[in-house]
């Protein structure tokens, strides 16, 4: 696993994305998280603007015990929920999954209390993307 641009956490796959869409989704339930919001953008960008664009699916992963905690230390902090996992297909035609790292994501709110949560949550998601 490495970390992608210092904000996220990312694997490539030898597998086809459709394959690689619902193996995240269950990785993600294993871990507490439930899929709240899933964005297909290549079909979102045809249908408004008629341009072509490579696989890429947004999932909006949601654990609600811990975002429970974190919104009831920091009202404001559902601006950064859900978290996002980023599922797309590259130019070499391999599928990539990158998750948020929510540390990063939260590191500019002055809340301590946030920080064990964000800490158990980068966990969990380091642990979807390492069981790919």
């Amino acid at each position: 696993m490495k970390t992608e641009h210092g904000y996220g956490y990312s694997k490539t796959l030898d597998e086809p994305y459709e394959t690689a869409v619902a193996r995240t989704v269950e990785e993600l339930k294993k871990e507490g998280f439930g899929v709240l919001t899933e964005i297909d953008v290549k079909e979102t960008l045809k249908k408004k603007l008629d341009v072509n664009f490579r696989k890429y699916r947004i999932l909006g992963a949601c654990n609600p015990p811990l975002a429970h905690q974190a919104l009831t230390e920091e009202t404001e902090l559902g601006l950064f929920l859900p978290c996002n996992v980023i599922v797309y297909e590259n130019d070499q035609g391999k599928t990539v999954v990158t998750a948020i790292n929510p540390i990063v994501a939260l590191s500019r709110i002055e809340n301590p209390k946030l920080e064990p949560i964000a800490k158990e949550v980068s966990t969990r998601l380091q642990k979807v993307i390492a069981a790919l």
